[in-house]
């Protein structure tokens, strides 16, 4: 079956400033090396369409909703904090990138695919409840879990999150809900600075700066898997960050492509396993674009089999 490539033309128009990290270029490194290496060829390419407002108010306050859009600025920016900043075309983007995720939840459920992936910006995983936060502005991946949860009765759902940054706003979002199994790798202490709290339902594995694959790879073996077999979910969601390649100097971890790739195949298996194979993987973090490129492109290959 085929794996979804979801994105749209307007997650180009958000724009946070010329220096900002967060560009649309993220998009184009991936899109070019997807079409370098003829991987594009192999995808079921789909436009993202609008979410809802009704899709967002399951995640978000409306009192956030609406600050959001009241906010919103003409020819300018609006600063929201030091990171993370709106342009008047910042909510156009933002609800394609959510509805990228509804649209990928609905194919993989419907089996139409077995499997997406949403190239979108803005990220969304420091999205909480109330407030925009690094980089992020609606919570994309919590959007698709609470309607795959509250729209099409799914009982037991895994988020797995390998950003270089903790997912704080997945985890406010879902923790304590029996529902969902959050599995997050993550350089710790580091943004969002957030103290490391046990529930039944978070499974932690932070990294000193400086950890290599190596590290990576075991504490994942060890911490991840185990409990994401006994919990046996009917459908995973992956917070897919890159920028903990050691080419990327917005963290300071030493992965590489290869341990994206390997972290995939896994999922993939338990996905296989439990859930019919079904995955949504979302876009969060990677800012070098080469190196962005090459990860996304191993990532995609383990979620397409290209490896078996």
């Amino acid at each position: 079956m085929a794996t979804a490539y979801i994105t749209h033309r307007d997650c180009l128009l958000h724009d946070m400033g010329s220096i900002h990290p967060e560009a649309a270029i993220r998009l184009q490194a991936i899109q070019d090396h997807l079409i370098a290496t003829g991987l594009m060829d192999l995808l079921h390419p789909v436009d993202a369409p609008n979410v809802t407002r009704e899709q967002l108010e399951r995640v978000h306050l409306p009192s956030y909703i609406d600050e959001l859009e009241a906010i919103r600025p003409k020819g300018t920016l609006v600063q929201l904090d030091p990171d993370t900043a709106m342009n008047e075309y910042t909510l156009v983007a933002a609800r394609r990138a959510a509805g990228a995720v509804i649209k990928g939840t609905e194919m993989v459920i419907a089996g139409d695919v077995e499997n997406a992936f949403c190239a979108v910006r803005p990220p969304g995983h420091h999205a909480e409840p109330n407030r925009a936060m690094g980089f992020c502005f609606f919570n994309n991946v919590a959007v698709g879990v609470a309607h795959a949860l509250q729209a099409l009765g799914l009982k037991r759902i895994a988020v797995v999150d390998f950003d270089v940054h903790h997912g704080n706003g997945t985890e406010l979002m879902f923790r304590g809900d029996e529902r969902v199994l959050m599995a997050s790798t993550f350089q710790h202490p580091f943004y969002p600075w957030m103290e490391i709290v046990e529930y039944p339902n978070m499974i932690h594995v932070p990294l000193p700066a400086g950890s290599n694959g190596t590290a990576f790879r075991d504490g994942i073996e060890t911490k991840w898997f185990p409990v994401l077999e006994e919990f046996a979910p009917e459908m995973i969601f992956v917070s897919a960050g890159f920028d903990g390649h050691f080419q990327d100097d917005l963290g300071q971890l030493r992965l590489t492509e290869a341990d994206f790739g390997w972290v995939t195949e896994k999922i993939v298996e338990v996905a296989r396993r439990h859930a019919d194979g079904r995955v949504v993987s979302v876009l969060e973090g990677g800012y070098v674009p080469d190196a962005l490129g090459r990860s996304v492109g191993h990532h995609l290959r383990a979620l397409m089999r290209l490896n078996d």
